[in-house]
C-alpha cells in the first residue's frame, strides 16, 4: 500500500471518528462536516483517476438512503444521505465489491446496535421505541472495515 494510500485512509478515519462522536452525541451529522468531506473524497479519488467509480458509488449508496429518507423520515437523517455521498465514493475507489460488503454492512451494524440497545434495557423500564440509534457510525465503520479488510 502506498504512503498516499495510508495518508488518504488515514484522514477517511479521522473525518469518519469525528463525525461517529458527533453523531453518537447529538444524533445529527453537520453538514460543516458532511459535504466538505465528500467533495474531499470525490476530489482525491478524481485526482488518483478513479472519479468515476467515485461518483457512481456515491451516487448510487445516496440514492436508496434519500429514497427512504423521503418516505420513512425517521428511518434515516438527512445527515445519513449527505453521509452516502462521501462514504460511498470511498468505498467505490475500493472496488465494486468493498462498496457491496459497505453498504450492505451498515444497515446491519445499526440493526445489532439496536436489538442490543433492547436486549440491555432494564425490563421494568424497556427502551422507548422512539429512541433512534444513530446510523452515522455503522455507516463509517462498516466503509473504513471494508477498506481495511480488501487490502
Amino acid at each position: 500500500m502506498s504512503v498516499l494510500a495510508v495518508a488518504a485512509f488515514l484522514a477517511l478515519t479521522g473525518w469518519c471518528v469525528a463525525l461517529s462522536v458527533i453523531d453518537l452525541r447529538e444524533r445529527r451529522l453537520p453538514n460543516a462536516l458532511t459535504g466538505p468531506g465528500a467533495v474531499t473524497v470525490l476530489g482525491a479519488a478524481a485526482a488518483t483517476g478513479r472519479g468515476t467509480a467515485a461518483v457512481l458509488g456515491a451516487l448510487l449508496l445516496a440514492a436508496p438512503y434519500l429514497v427512504i429518507h423521503l418516505v420513512f423520515p425517521a428511518a434515516f437523517g438527512a445527515g445519513d444521505v449527505k453521509l452516502a455521498l462521501g462514504l460511498g465514493a470511498a468505498a467505490a475507489c475500493g472496488g465494486a465489491q468493498v462498496w457491496v460488503w459497505a453498504a450492505l454492512t451498515a444497515p446491519v451494524l445499526t440493526a445489532l446496535a439496536g436489538a442490543l440497545v433492547r436486549v440491555r434495557a432494564h425490563p421494568a423500564r424497556a427502551a422507548p421505541a422512539d429512541r433512534a440509534i444513530p446510523h452515522g457510525p455503522a455507516m463509517c465503520l462498516a466503509t473504513l472495515g471494508a477498506l481495511l479488510l480488501a487490502r
